[in-house]
C-alpha cells in the first residue's frame, strides 16, 4: 500500500500550512527542554512528571506542533521544499544565512548560530570520531533557516514522528493530539496507517522540519549514517523509547547505535566558550571540500 498522494490529500486538509504561532521565546527554548528530559537515568513515569514541569511557551509550543502537524500538513510542506529551489548556497553561506536568525531573548550567550554549530562538531572531532561526523555536526541544525523562509517554529523543530499512522504514546505530549485532524481519518489511526509492516524509515513521511530538510540538502553526497544522524535526530520515540520498530527494517536498527552517539553531541555540547574561527575555518573549508560540492541546492 503506497501513500496517498499529495495533491489529493492537500485539497482537502492543507489548512494547518497557514496556522501561525511562535510561543518559544527562541528555539534553544526546545533544545533546553530536551536536554532535561533525556538526562540519563530518568524513567518512564519521570519523562512524565518532567513533563509537567514545562513553561507554558514550551508547552504551547507543542500544541501548535501536534495539532498541525497532519499528512497534509506534511506533504505540502515536503512538495514545497523538497524540490529544493531556494537557490545555491556554499556550506559558509548557508551558515552565515542562519546567522541572520538573531537571539534577542536570550541574555546569557553572545554566541552566534555558526559558533552554536562548531562547539558540536568540535565536540565530535575533539573525541576522534569520524571526519564525515565532524561535518554532520556541523550542518545537523543549518535546516532552522526553515524560519527565516517564514515557517513557525512548530514546522521548524520539535520531537519528530511519523505521520499516517497512530501516534506512539512515547511522542511528548501525546493529549495535544486529540485535535489534530488527522484523527478523524480512521486509517491513520491504526498501527500501520498507509504503511507497509517493516517498510523501512526511509519509505515514512515524518513530520516535518529542519531534520527532514536538511538531510535532503544532503541526500546525493553523504553516507547512510549521516542522513539518518541528519534526517532523525530528533526522532525521540524511537531512539529513545523503541517506539515505531514495527516500521523498521534491519537496516534501520543498524543505524541505531549512531544516532544514539552523534545523539550525546547535539544535546549536550553547548556552552559559553566561544570557538575561534580564524582557526577552525581552513580546518571546515577543507572538510567541505572532501565531501560536498562548492555550492549545494537549498
Amino acid at each position: 500500500m503506497s501513500a496517498p498522494s499529495a495533491e489529493s490529500i492537500l485539497d482537502t486538509e492543507l489548512k494547518a500550512n497557514t496556522v501561525p504561532g511562535n510561543p518559544l521565546g527562541d528555539m534553544d527554548d526546545w533544545d533546553e527542554f530536551l536536554e532535561g528530559r533525556y538526562k540519563e537515568g530518568k524513567s518512564e513515569a519521570e519523562f512524565r512528571v518532567y513533563d509537567a514541569t514545562a513553561t507554558p511557551g514550551v508547552a504551547e509550543f507543542y500544541r501548535l506542533n501536534h495539532e498541525n502537524q497532519t499528512v497534509a500538513y506534511t506533504l505540502g510542506k515536503e512538495k514545497e521544499y523538497f524540490g529544493l529551489n531556494k537557490g545555491q548556497k556554499t556550506i559558509w553561506e548557508a551558515a552565515e544565512f542562519l546567522n541572520t536568525l538573531v537571539d534577542d531573548s536570550d541574555p546569557d550567550t553572545d554566541l552566534t548560530q555558526i559558533e552554536h554549530l562548531l562547539q558540536t562538531s568540535e565536540a565530535i572531532r575533539r573525541d576522534g570520531h569520524p571526519r564525515w561526523m565532524v561535518l554532520t555536526g556541523f550542518i545537523h541544525d543549518l535546516g532552522k533557516c526553515l524560519c527565516l523562509y517564514g515557517e513557525p517554529q512548530w514546522g521548524v523543530v520539535g520531537d519528530t514522528f511519523p505521520v499516517g499512522c497512530a501516534w506512539s504514546k512515547d511522542i511528548v505530549f501525546p493529549e495535544y493530539f486529540a485535535k489534530n485532524s488527522d484523527r478523524h481519518v480512521a486509517e491513520y489511526q491504526t498501527k500501520y496507517g498507509i504503511y507497509e509492516p517493516n517498510c523501512g524509515l526511509e519509505n515514512v513521511h515524518m513530520s516535518f522540519g529542519h531534520d527532514g530538510y536538511i538531510a535532503k540538502v544532503m541526500e546525493n553526497y553523504l553516507q547512510d549514517e549521516s542522513l539518518y544522524m541528519l534526517r532523525f535526530h530528533s526522532f525521540y520515540p524511537w531512539h529513545r523509547h523503541g517506539a515505531y520498530d514495527h516500521l523498521c527494517t534491519d537496516k534501520d536498527r543498524s543505524m541505531l547505535p549512531w544516532i544514539l552517539k552523534f545523539n550525546q553531541y547535539d544535546l549536550y555540547s553547548k556552552g559559553h566558550t566561544k570557538p575561534n574561527m580564524a582557526e577552525l575555518k581552513p580546518y571546515y573549508d577543507d572538510l567541505f571540500a572532501e565531501f560536498l560540492p562548492p555550492t549545494l541546492a537549498w
